[in-house]
């Protein structure tokens, strides 16, 4: 949909602008980040690496003291960068929101998750907003970085940040810049990534290109916030799709005897008109398994119906169930006995490979839906030594990964890979286990064969 321009919000403050735009320039001008987890903590470092100073907000007292100290609670963010840019005087963090005014930039990097009912939540967007609202001054330049559907920014925050009489694109500036974070992403971090920019007016558009463009290789300028808040969700709603494609698939060649990662990987050797996706036990991380039911619950405005789209979350979120039925089949032919009573181990909790973020993992579903039908449940993860609170699996929390052992698997009835990590011996739990479920393909790829080996 159209936005409105600065000229339409009452003119522009010239003045405002040029100091702004002078002050980014010169790496002078101070930025706020508001949440400092996967999102804002790598922004913050990025920020500070570039020269400008940083001052982060999280509600989060234990986490602000940590980061002050050099720490990091993210296994991909280095804490000698954190410290680096602390003592410089290029970062600090804050749980004192008062301190906002003291930004020139602020950019809101908040959770943006479902309901149960698997609508929209904005309550962190609102939230923060208020307070942003409540310590806005003349000269500000305000983005929204967390992923939401396409008109958030002008309908929702906007509102908000305009109710103590400042107004966007005259006495401060809006945009939209979507975070393109991925977690364990060896060949590109924050600053390699390019960054779509969508301004609320020409000026917003000129001030956020310039910061973004201080901080990462290229940006990508679009003619609104509505187009980048639906440029981040096509970004997402394609994978969701693809990957429901491939689990779709999973099933189809599994009831003709067909293995599927051979398929793929025979297909991707096609030069052109192929992009290999994965089947999984599920879908996990802060974007895909959540971004699809932010258009589709939209589309609904537009009396528009996303049947495609809603298909594929539909067989995406199926997947965990079809994976405990595929073990239950598996132990009673192998071992001839059912769910009920039988030890599982799940190898890993982290939502992909390598990482140390369990953010919508399957994993946790998958440990309740063995749990629904008996089975005892401990896990193994190199990457995560506590099942922390997560709002939809609460009863999970304080789990502990117990120690992968030979004598520790021994004592198993079967083994659940749920996430592929490279820390695992897979050669020692093949060894060792009396039965391997296999949602990853982990076993095939590291040369493993046994009839012990189930793939799911």
């Amino acid at each position: 949909m159209p936005q409105p321009s600065s000229e339409q919000n009452g003119g522009s403050n010239n003045e405002a602008f040029e100091k702004l735009r002078e002050a980014i320039g010169k790496r002078s001008a101070r930025v706020g980040i508001v949440g400092l987890g996967y999102v804002g903590l790598p922004l913050a470092v990025t920020a500070a690496n570039a020269g400008f100073p940083v001052l982060g907000f999280d509600i989060d007292a234990n986490r602000v003291s940590r980061i002050n100290a050099g720490e990091t609670m993210i296994k991909h963010i280095d804490g000698a960068l954190i410290k680096g840019a602390i003592d410089k005087g290029l970062f600090e963090a804050t749980a004192d929101f008062s301190r906002l005014d003291e930004a020139d930039a602020i950019l809101i990097c908040v959770p943006t998750p479902l309901t149960r009912h698997r609508e929209p939540d904005l309550s962190f967007v609102t939230a923060t907003a208020r307070v942003v609202a409540g310590r806005l001054r003349t000269g500000q330049l305000v983005v929204l970085e967390s992923t939401t559907y396409p008109g958030t920014t002008d309908e929702v925050l906007r509102p908000i940040l305009e109710e103590g009489g400042l107004k966007s694109g005259r006495d401060f500036f809006l945009a939209f810049s979507p975070e393109r974070e991925d977690p364990g992403n060896p060949d590109f971090g924050t600053s390699t990534i390019p960054k779509v920019v969508g301004g609320d007016g020409p000026l917003a558009m000129e001030l956020a290109d310039a910061l973004y463009g201080a901080l990462v290789t290229r940006t990508v300028p679009v003619s609104s916030t509505a187009t980048a808040e639906a440029v981040k969700l096509t970004e997402n709603i394609f994978r969701a799709v693809n990957i429901a494609l491939v689990n779709e698939l999973k099933v189809v060649y599994e009831a003709m005897g067909i293995d599927v990662w051979e398929v793929i990987d025979a297909a991707k050797t096609k030069p052109f008109g192929f992009m290999p996706f994965y089947p999984g036990p599920g879908l996990g991380g802060h974007c895909i398994p959540i971004d699809p039911f932010y258009l589709t619950w939209k589309a609904r405005e537009y009396e528009i119906s996303t049947r495609f789209v809603e298909l594929a979350g539909e067989i995406n979120t199926a997947m965990p169930r079809r994976v405990v039925d595929k073990m239950a089949r598996a132990m009673d032919e192998h071992l001839k006995r059912g769910l009920n009573g039988a030890r599982v181990l799940v190898l890993g909790i982290a939502y992909k490979k390598n990482v140390d973020d369990m953010r919508e993992s399957p994993s946790l579903r998958l440990i309740e839906l063995l749990e629904e039908r008996g089975a005892v449940i401990d896990y193994h993860d190199p990457h995560i030594p506590e099942i922390t609170m997560t709002r939809e699996h609460a009863s999970l929390a304080g789990r502990r990964s117990v120690a992968l052992e030979p004598e520790t698997v021994t004592g198993y009835d079967a083994v659940l890979i749920a996430t592929d990590h490279d820390a695992v011996d897979y050669g020692s739990v093949v060894e060792n286990s009396k039965l391997v479920v296999d949602t990853r393909n982990a076993c095939a790829r590291h040369g493993l064969v046994s009839e012990k080996i189930v793939k799911a």
